[in-house]
């Protein structure tokens, strides 16, 4: 008996790690894919909107694509040009964009969908968290239709943007602190948990000998993530986004503690840490499954096994 799907909406700024998240969801049998929606991030927003129209033009699916924050609630934009490349998407060529924006932006799109479901959609964020605030503080009401939010951001014990902030987070606080504050369900995959998601360069070889498009693709990314994350001083490529995923198709590769968790929103130092009440010491009711620990070369597994399953690509 087949398992019944989980419907998911993504929501993300690629970015090579969302890229690879999306080739991750794209393959599963137990996500049912509603909808796409981008958020600026890594690069500006008409940068992150056109590599996911690439990318899932690339996937070789038809999937609905909205356009969403092009800056934080309240600041200024925050990129990451240096991580990604110039066009947040950088390494090998993909094909034209085939797939057309919806006609609604991202959260009216995310709200139209909620209201329609017959079950609560869990929401996939691996960007900043902006387009998901705007959702829950202009449709409070579809809050109850909202099943999770499984995320990558933050982190317990450092940041990599800055000592004390993760990226993702850091771009834009209050937006967290929104869904921190949601009262539903959430799965955070921080940088405790990712920066253990390492792939190595006989990881990438054995994903390059895998002859399809698709996974040629994905190795050219990943050799030019891990060149860049090779000279920050990293033991290997981190693929943050892609736990957001497993952590949904194959939480049983993974550990975490529920506890309560926060955002620091002021402070010359310390803006966009999250804080990580671990053992309860605040008394403040947990609010947050903490991924924290993955078994590595099952994960790589996956990633083989996720590419392996577009033989049929077509380029």
């Amino acid at each position: 008996m087949l398992e019944k799907k989980i419907p998911v909406i993504l929501d993300g700024d690629p970015g090579h790690d969302d890229a690879i998240a999306w080739t991750l969801a794209a393959s599963s049998p137990l996500l049912d894919i509603l909808a796409v929606t981008t958020v600026a991030g890594n690069v500006t927003l008409d940068k992150t909107t056109l590599n996911s129209r690439k990318i899932w033009t690339m996937l070789g699916q038809e999937v609905v694509i909205a356009q969403g924050a092009a800056k934080p609630l309240f600041t200024e934009h925050i990129d990451a040009p240096s991580v990604h490349g110039e066009s947040g998407l950088d390494g090998p060529a993909l094909p034209d964009p085939e797939i057309e924006l919806h006609e609604l932006g991202a959260v009216d799109l995310m709200a139209q969908l909620l209201r329609e479901a017959e079950e609560p959609i869990t929401i996939v964020p691996t960007g900043p968290l902006t387009n998901v605030a705007t959702l829950l503080l202009t449709y409070p009401e579809l809050k109850e239709k909202i099943a999770r939010i499984c995320f990558m951001g933050g982190g317990a014990a450092y940041g990599n943007w800055t000592p004390a902030a993760e990226f993702n987070i850091l771009v834009d606080p209050e937006a967290a602190h929104v869904v921190f504050h949601a009262g539903l369900p959430l799965t955070m995959c921080g940088l405790d948990v990712t920066e253990k998601a390492l792939v190595q360069p006989e990881d990438i070889e054995r994903m390059r000998q895998i002859k399809n498009p698709v996974a040629q693709i994905v190795a050219e990314w990943l050799d030019f993530f891990y060149l860049f994350h090779k000279e920050k001083g990293y033991p290997g490529a981190p693929v943050h986004d892609a736990v957001a995923v497993i952590a949904l198709t194959n939480p049983e590769i993974l550990t975490k503690k529920t506890c309560f968790v926060d955002v620091e929103l002021t402070g010359d130092y310390c803006r966009g840490e999250t804080v990580v009440d671990r053992y309860g010491v605040w008394g403040q009711e947990a609010n947050v499954d903490l991924v924290f620990d993955i078994e590595r070369e099952n994960f790589v597994d996956l990633i083989c096994s996720a590419l392996e399953s577009y033989g049929e690509v077509e380029q």
